[in-house]
């Protein structure tokens, strides 16, 4: 029985529960929390920063939801921030159920609801946006909630999040969540050092156990089995060894050694070669193609383990397999659920005019929604997407066929995900992906509070690695690694606020450096080490007889001299190969001395226009085939043997036509003029090929310095033989400690020139924009003996001067574009003073517009009149003269206009019709792309707006206005909050 003094301890305990905002909060939510959800909010609720990694599904967001509580229950703001548009309508709806619509706003840049409610979620820039411009509105926040912060890593807009956590003022408590990582503590680190206070909770467990299969045919295999055979659950982040008897499915690596051993196989068919007798082709899965896109879904279906997303790494790939499925006559929908998915497309699309639902492919959408199948893509129109997630969320739609920006973005989970394949276009080459890539789309699998196990698969395909897949499944090796870098906009604002010189302090706390330094002090202990091992190296060639360390230094310059000689002989054999070929005429016979075109032949074609890597030649060779030869086939130079005449009647494709030239070619030889010799206008006129290109003779071209280099080896020859080393006996012994000696400085210098070049990095970078912005007018030295028109420093930190923020800069503050300073650059010259509305919309697409590759070329056809052809050639103009700045800076360059959307979007903007438009632009152009920069340029032609108007420039302003009026309008009007709009 407990003591009175227990009792009553017990008591006030209960009462501090009582009055305990995370016991409040946990009665209306009707579930129990995980223990890192508890860990997580307990330290909210203890005024720590809180960071959250857990896997996707786990229930991340009800920590934000109780930063969100926190703050209400103290009469305070709580920001929610989001990556995407599409995440933060989400969230709107989300929590407008949970706290009431009155008190949650929405603000993503081109939506505004409720914005001085106590809760507003919003997009990371907006956040961003109101720090620099201090709003009002950031008055009594109190929390901040980054939801998906490993966007930081985003290589285009991860500075954002970095600017965001910096700048928040030091009483706000900011809760981090993000998808698993394995360096969370270390960004935890970071954020305890310009946060304060911030605890990091980290969770592996997935609340819905994750299986793994392959499916082979329409076979589901299991990609885990223990050592009686049976399946065993091993989740993303679950290694292998850590499970007591996982293994891959041994039938998976027998089926893939079968794999490459069929392909030896048909290799070895491929060479014309008879098998051996009785050698049988190995067995393997009926036909090579595997099962289609609808069997998939069939077999998926009977196993129950619908609804599923297949990630398909292209959006046409998306496309194509609805229509597939469609034509395959599959259907996944009961009668009712057709009707219901039917009124609620008809409702979603009431506004949609008939002739945009056309363009659109409405009516094929529709089909394959109800037949319970749909694409997912950024190409999709915006409210096309918004239906298929709230189907698809509504169990209504069983399948969709997705891109990976799926898994980014909002929550829409599945019993089960497929992979169609595990390579990926990563916008440059077709690349595997990533263990991280591989757990963040596969945890869409597992619906928490609905499926009791989620289900990953992987087709099988030819040449499917099992024990790859099953390294895949099974690493948790994905950092958080920082992409921030000084944006012009961003140095202007922190000048404005902080100047200059806090700045680089500012900047010097980022986790870019945060990262750079801690890998410096692992390269310093390298270093140290290297160093500690030169002296070893040092005292082992140290030589009684001399400086063996002066001794080896002269070996290694007689050695560099000889492969410079080496090289340029090869450079002079190649030259004169490459001026013999362009001295060659159709008829001449040459006789090519080595490689797979050894032989005589006669010249069909010179080859002249083949490009930079020289001519490349067609011959016919003596054997009747044709051949283009390159500078490859012929080490030395060619000389013309022979002539014969081609007809001009020749025909290469011709049998008979090759049959004859080769008997002419093989008669020429044969009546001597193989000893003839090359004529003497053929031996002058490669001559003067060769003096045309500076490599005639040995005195000048790439040779030009060769007698300076003979007489310095000369002269270092006789030194070294000079040397009092050079008698040494233990000579060799002695070279091969110098030459590791050699070899280990050359790494050492390397290694410290990186650590030079890290420590400062993201300021010294700050400087640089500084610099340039200086020069352009954007800064000034704020130095009061400096005098107007005196030239300016450019480098006025170096002599401890501060900046100034100039009427120019005043301007660029105000653009948050991501070519900022071309746009203030070309509202700073006028560049756009004298266009119309439609013409100042469609100039500005080019400065938004960032053509993808699956797009063709954009039509030839420009906008008429010569204002807008004018402009955008002055605005090209401009950008070529600010990479030459940054260039000089050593700045990376902003990227050039491009003109593919400027003429559908000046036809737009006439009043055309969508189809109209789509097709002036480029080859691929989908509608969901068009609405999304149209989007784009209608923030930019905000910014404009602002900025005119700040200058006083009501023309500009007024003109900007009814740009935004003219492209505002039709499809993209009315997809202005879709939450897939992002």
């Amino acid at each position: 029985m407990a003591s009175p003094a227990e009792r009553y301890a017990a008591s006030r305990r209960r009462a501090g529960e009582e009055r305990s905002q995370l016991t409040r909060f946990r009665r209306d939510l009707g579930f129990d929390l995980d223990p890192f959800q508890v860990q997580a909010c307990e330290a909210l609720e203890a005024g720590r920063g809180v960071l959250v990694a857990a896997p996707t599904g786990a229930g991340k967001t009800v920590v934000g939801e109780f930063a969100v509580h926190l703050a209400l229950a103290a009469g305070r703001k709580a920001f929610y921030t989001t990556p995407i548009k599409a995440l933060s309508n989400q969230k709107h709806a989300e929590l407008s159920a949970r706290f009431g619509p009155e008190r949650v706003g929405l603000l993503t840049g081109d939506t505004a609801v409720n914005g001085d409610a106590p809760v507003v979620v919003m997009t990371t820039e907006v956040l961003r946006n109101m720090l620099y411009a201090d709003s009002p509105a950031l008055v009594g926040l109190g929390h901040v909630v980054m939801d998906e912060v490993h966007y930081l890593a985003d290589r285009f807009r991860g500075a954002v999040w970095e600017e965001v956590i910096i700048h928040l003022p030091d009483d706000v408590l900011i809760t981090s969540l993000s998808a698993t990582v394995s360096n969370a503590e270390e960004f935890g680190a970071w954020l305890a050092t310009v946060r304060g206070q911030t605890e990091v909770v980290v969770s592996e467990h997935r609340p819905v156990p994750l299986w793994q299969h392959v499916m082979v045919g329409t076979r589901l295999m299991d990609l885990f089995t223990d050592d009686s055979g049976l399946a065993v659950e091993a989740d993303a982040g679950t290694a292998p060894e850590l499970v007591s008897g996982l293994k891959v499915n041994p039938e998976l690596v027998r089926l893939a050694r079968e794999d490459v051993h069929r392909d030896k196989w048909a290799a070895r068919g491929s060479t014309g070669r008879r098998p051996v007798r009785g050698a049988k082709r190995p067995p393997g899965r009926s036909g090579s193609s595997g099962p289609s896109r609808a069997q998939v879904l069939e077999r998926l279906d009977d196993a129950g383990l619908l609804p599923v997303i297949t990630f398909v790494f292209s959006r046409a790939g998306c496309d194509a397999a609805v229509r597939q499925c469609v034509a395959w006559g599959l259907r996944l929908t009961t009668e009712s659920e057709r009707l219901e998915i039917r009124a609620l497309v008809e409702d979603r699309c009431a506004d949609i005019p008939d002739a945009d639902l056309q363009v659109l492919g409405y009516w094929e959408w529709v089909d394959g929604l109800s037949r319970g199948v749909a694409a997912h893509h950024a190409g999709l129109l915006p409210t096309f997407k918004e239906v298929v997630e709230e189907l698809f969320s509504r169990g209504l739609v069983k399948a969709v066929f997705a891109t990976e920006t799926l898994a980014l973005g909002i929550n829409m989970p599945a019993r089960s995900v497929v992979l169609e394949k595990l390579v990926k276009f990563n916008g440059e080459s077709h690349v595997d992906i990533t263990p991280g890539e591989y757990t963040q789309l596969t945890g869409r699998a597992g619906r928490r509070g609905i499926d009791v196990e989620g289900h990953a698969v992987v087709l099988w395909s030819p040449g499917l690695d099992a024990e790859a897949v099953a390294g895949l499944a099974s690493t948790r090796t994905y950092p958080l690694r920082s992409s921030f870098r000084p944006t012009y906009n961003m140095a202007v604002n922190l000048v404005a606020q902080v100047g200059r010189s806090r700045a680089r302090e500012v900047l010097e706390t980022s986790f870019a450096q945060f990262q750079a330094d801690r890998g410096v002090v692992g390269l310093a202990r390298q270093a140290r080490k290297q160093e500690e091992a030169l002296a070893g190296y040092a005292e082992a060639m140290r030589c009684h007889l001399g400086d063996f360390s002066e001794y080896a230094a002269i070996r290694r310059r007689i050695g560099e001299l000889e492969k410079d000689a080496n090289r340029s002989a090869a450079r002079r054999r190649r030259s004169d190969a490459v001026a013999s070929l362009e001295a060659l005429r159709v008829g001449d016979v040459i006789r090519v001395p080595a490689g797979r075109r050894a032989g005589f032949a006669v010249v069909l074609d010179p080859g002249l226009a083949a490009g930079l890597e020289g001519p490349r030649p067609t011959v016919l060779t003596a054997d009747k085939q044709v051949r283009r030869i390159t500078v490859s086939d012929v080490p030395t130079a060619v000389e013309p043997v022979a002539r014969v005449r081609v007809p001009s009647s020749f025909d290469p494709r011709n049998p008979a036509s090759r049959r004859d030239l080769a008997s002419s070619l093989r008669t020429s030889l044969a009546e001597g003029a193989l000893g003839q010799g090359p004529p003497e206008r053929r031996r002058g006129r490669a001559a003067a090929v060769r003096a045309a290109t500076g490599d005639a003779g040995t005195g000048g071209g790439a040779d030009g310095g060769a007698g300076p280099r003979v007489d310095e080896l000369t002269a270092l020859r006789r030194s070294l033989r000079q040397h009092p080393c050079h008698g040494c006996p233990e000579r060799d012994d002695h070279a091969r400690w110098a030459e590791r000696w050699s070899r280990l400085e050359k790494e050492t210098r390397g290694l410290l020139a990186r650590i030079e070049g890290r420590t400062g990095s993201i300021a010294r970078t700050f400087d640089r924009v500084c610099d340039l912005l200086v020069e352009l007018g954007y800064l000034a030295p704020a130095d009061p003996q400096h005098r107007p028109g005196e030239a300016a420093d450019p480098r006025p930190l170096a002599r401890g001067g501060e900046l100034e923020v100039t009427a120019a800069g005043e301007r660029l503050r105000r653009v948050y574009a991501e070519k900022d300073l071309l746009v203030a650059q070309c509202l700073d010259e006028g560049t756009w003073d004298d266009l119309d509305a439609a013409g100042l919309a469609a100039v500005l697409s080019s400065v938004v517009y960032e053509a993808r590759r699956e797009e063709g070329p954009p039509h030839a056809r420009m906008p008429g009149g010569p204002e807008v052809g004018a402009a955008l050639q002055r605005t090209v103009a401009v950008w070529s003269q600010l990479t030459d700045g940054e260039e000089a800076h050593q700045l990376p360059p902003t990227g050039e206009p491009d003109l593919g959307l400027v003429w559908p979007v000046h036809r737009w903007a006439r009043g055309q019709e969508l189809q109209d438009v789509l097709d002036a632009g480029p080859e691929g152009l989908a509608a969901g792309d068009f609405v999304r920069w149209c989007r784009q340029l209608l923030d930019l032609l905000d910014q404009v707006v602002g900025v005119a108007s700040a200058s006083g420039d009501e023309r500009l302003a007024r003109t900007a206005r009814r740009a935004a009026g003219l492209v505002d309008r039709g499809v993209v009007a009315y997809s202005v909050g879709s939450r897939g709009a992002a």
